[in-house]
C-alpha cells in the first residue's frame, strides 16, 4: 500500500479525519486564518502565499480534486453568506478586503483542507516540508494516546472486553463439537480454527501473527477488534452446531474429508458475504493507520479509518485494556451486592 501523501487518498484521510492528529499540526504551526461561523476559514491567496505557488496552480488542484476537497470542507459561499464572510474580512484582515469585495463567488478552505491541499502539491517546498511534519505529528499523537501500544489498540474499544468474553463461550462450543463428533487427532483444533481464519480474513494464526510481529506468547485473539471477534464467534458457534448435527444423523464420529465438505458448504452462504466484508475493510484498514501493518490478501478492502473511529480507539471513551478490567470489576461488585 503507498502511504505516500501525494498519491494515497487513504493516507491523506487517515490524517484528515484524526482531529487530534489535526489539533496537534494546527498548534505547531501556528496559523490562524480568517475566523468564521466558529470556524478558521482560508482563501486561494491565502494558500497560494503559504505554499510559495500561484493561484492558478491552487485553481488546478480544486479542478483535479474537487470531490476531495468538498468532502473535507472547501466550500464556494455565495449570496448571504459571502456577504457576513466579507463582514467578516472587512473587521480582521484588510489585506484580503478589495479581492474579497469584488467577488460574488468565493470558494474558502477550512484548516482540513489547507492541509488537503499541502498533501496534494507536487511542486511546492513548503508543501513537502509540511508533509513530513505531519506524518511525524500524527505518529506521535497515535502513540501519546495509546502510550505506544498499538499492538493493542483495538483493546481500547468499549465493546471489546464484552465481545472477547463472550467469544470464549462459543470458542467452547466449538471445541466441544470437535473433540466428540470429529474422528480426527488433537491437531484438528489447530485446522478448523485455521480454517475459520482463512475464510474471515484470509489469514491462518501463523501468517497473522507475522503481520502483527506477534511473539509465541501473544494471543492472537487479544489483538483482534471487535467486529472480527464478533464474526469469528459466529462461526465457531454455526459449524459446531452443523457438525454435531451431521454427526448425530449418521449416529457416529465424522471424518476429516466430511467436516472439511461441511464447512465449506458452510461458508459459501450467501449471508458470510457481507460480513466477511466489512471484518476485512475494519481489519486492513485500522491495522495499516493504527499499527502500519498491512495484509496483503486483503489490500483491496482499505479504506480511510472513520472520524468515528478514532474517536472509538484514541478518544475519551477509549481507555486501556486494564482501566477497562476495572471498570468491568465494579460492574460486577454492584451486581453481587443486589443479589
Amino acid at each position: 500500500m503507498n502511504k505516500d501523501l501525494t498519491n494515497s487518498g487513504i493516507a491523506r484521510q487517515n490524517i484528515l479525519n484524526n482531529r487530534y492528529a489535526l489539533q496537534e499540526v494546527q498548534k505547531a504551526l501556528g496559523i490562524g486564518g480568517i475566523l468564521f461561523e466558529s470556524e478558521y476559514r482560508f482563501t486561494k491567496k491565502q494558500l497560494a502565499k503559504f505554499y510559495e505557488v500561484t493561484e492558478r496552480t491552487i485553481d488546478n488542484y480544486i479542478e483535479k480534486f474537487d470531490k476531495e476537497l468538498s468532502k473535507n470542507g472547501y466550500e464556494v459561499l455565495i449570496g448571504r453568506r459571502l456577504t457576513d464572510f466579507k463582514l467578516v474580512v472587512s473587521h480582521q484582515h484588510d489585506d484580503e478586503m478589495d479581492f474579497v469585495i469584488k467577488t460574488a463567488r468565493l470558494g474558502v478552505f477550512n484548516f482540513r483542507t489547507f492541509l488537503n491541499i499541502g498533501m496534494l502539491l507536487t511542486d511546492s517546498a513548503k508543501a513537502r516540508e509540511l508533509r513530513s511534519a505531519i506524518l511525524d505529528i500524527v505518529i506521535d499523537t497515535i502513540n501519546k494516546r495509546t502510550g505506544g501500544a498499538t499492538k493493542y489498540i483495538n483493546q481500547r474499544d468499549e465493546d471489546f472486553v464484552g465481545n472477547l468474553l463472550r467469544g470464549e463461550d462459543y470458542r467452547r462450543e466449538f471445541t466441544d463439537a470437535l473433540r466428540d463428533y470429529v474422528d480426527m487427532g488433537n491437531f484438528k483444533y489447530i485446522v478448523y480454527t485455521n480454517k475459520v481464519y482463512k475464510s474471515i480474513f484470509k489469514e491462518n494464526a501463523d501468517e497473522y501473527r507475522k503481520i502483527l510481529s506477534l511473539k509465541k506468547n501473544e494471543n492472537v485473539r487479544n489483538t483482534m477488534y471487535s467486529e472480527v471477534l464478533d464474526l469469528i464467534s459466529s462461526y465457531e458457534a454455526g459449524i459446531g452446531e452443523k457438525i454435531k448435527q451431521k454427526s448425530e444423523v449418521l449416529g457416529r464420529k465424522l471424518q476429516s474429508p466430511e467436516v472439511d465438505l461441511l464447512f465449506k458448504n458452510f461458508e459459501k452462504q450467501r449471508l458470510w458475504e457481507p460480513l466477511r466484508e466489512k471484518a476485512r475493510q475494519k481489519m486492513v484498514s485500522r491495522d495499516l493507520c493504527f499499527r502500519d501493518a498491512l495484509h496483503k490478501n486483503m489490500e483491496e478492502y482499505a479504506v480511510a479509518v472513520s472520524s468515528e473511529d478514532f474517536e472509538r480507539f484514541l478518544g475519551e471513551k477509549s481507555m486501556t485494556l486494564e482501566k477497562r478490567l476495572e471498570e468491568f470489576k465494579e460492574v460486577f461488585k454492584r451486581l453481587k451486592k443486589r443479589e
